[in-house]
């Protein structure tokens, strides 16, 4: 029984043996017609690839990179899951790493790239303030996802970028708060000295809310997370709000620019006797699973989670095969009215 190798399939199709493993590859660099016969000559001659050496080009070559800046923000577990559960769906392989705050990220993936060659990049979190020139040495497509506010002055042509207005975002619930007769509102924040990060897009969110109402911003309402520790972290949370009420302001509504923020703050306000939302109303941002299962259950702006991790990884592996040009797109979030936050008498 004749029993066809690559080299056959090659011989038969009259092309080389490179062209042959590109095709059972799904590798883009292929013309369509000829990658159609070459699957139909492996169909009709019952050509068997060597499962050992394709696996071993698949993790070679069909390999994408998720950098996350943000080692202890629960809010992208939930998306490395779905990412990395798109990845098998197109036989890729995914190569994780957590970036730490001092970290180069475009470092990172210039070492990646070089080391596992990589097809594609995902940035997760974190800010971007890196030049045009220093992302152009990036020989790869790559797709920014949750990232703050990109630098103008970088071509939109080179990347792309997915996630919510966190001005807007934030800025919408500051509002709520205000609706509910919140006049003296604090809020914890992080990154907020760092351009237009995350942290940076949200505090501005809050003080175009405050002077929007007529409400005039209080510095000593104002808590940023100690530079020593994890910006978005429980016990970050925890800490910055006994930094707050150690200061002495009097507050109704605090308001966290995360949800583990969020959470930590409620732990140091029960410490202090303080109830939620009797004493204080507390919200956040981010619409972690985790903020619904507290007591009392948690007032946040949720992202659309599941949605932009789905099309982060389907627009980085378009862009690998060509279907699609880079892209920019903005998700609208949800806000949830939940148990943390009540209305506050005006007349008090």
């Amino acid at each position: 029984m004749f029993e066809p190798t690559i080299k056959d399939i090659a011989r038969l199709c009259g092309v080389g043996v490179s062209t042959v493993s590109r095709a059972i590859n799904n590798h883009p660099d292929i013309n369509p017609e000829t990658k159609e016969k070459i699957l139909r000559t492996i169909e009709e001659y019952g050509y068997v690839p060597n499962n050992s050496a394709r696996n071993l080009k698949r993790s070679d070559a069909k390999a994408i990179a998720v950098l996350v800046k943000g080692m202890s923000n629960l809010f992208f577990a939930n998306m490395i899951e779905i990412i990395e559960g798109e990845c098998k769906k197109k036989h890729y392989s995914m190569e994780l790493s957590y970036i730490e705050a001092d970290e180069d990220e475009v470092d990172m993936a210039q070492r990646l790239v070089k080391e596992k060659r990589l097809r594609g990049i995902i940035f997760l979190g974190g800010m971007f303030a890196h030049s045009e020139e220093k992302l152009k040495k990036l020989s790869v497509p790559f797709v920014f996802s949750t990232a703050g506010a990109i630098p103008e002055n970088i071509s939109k042509s080179l990347y792309s970028n997915i996630g919510v207005d966190d001005r807007r975002e934030s800025r919408r619930m500051v509002d709520y708060l205000i609706g509910l007769g919140h006049r003296r509102i604090a809020i914890i924040v992080a990154e907020a000295e760092e351009g237009q990060s995350i942290g940076r897009l949200r505090l501005e969110g809050y003080y175009d809310a405050l002077r929007e109402s007529g409400i005039e911003v209080n510095p000593g309402l104002v808590c940023h997370v100690s530079q020593k520790m994890i910006p978005f972290s429980m016990e970050s949370g925890y800490l910055a709000a006994k930094k707050l009420l150690a200061g002495g302001e009097e507050f109704t509504a605090l308001y966290a620019v995360a949800d583990t923020l969020a959470i930590g703050a409620e732990r140091a306000l029960y410490e202090a006797g303080l109830s939620v939302p009797d004493d204080v109303s507390v919200s956040g941002y981010d619409g972690i699973e985790l903020a619904n299962y507290i007591t009392p259950s948690l007032t946040t702006v949720r992202q659309p989670i599941e949605k932009m991790a789905r099309e982060t990884a389907r627009l980085l592996f378009d862009i690998i095969s060509g279907k699609r040009q880079h892209q920019h797109i903005v998700y609208e979030a949800e806000l949830l009215e939940r148990e943390s936050a009540k209305a506050v008498d005006l007349r008090k």
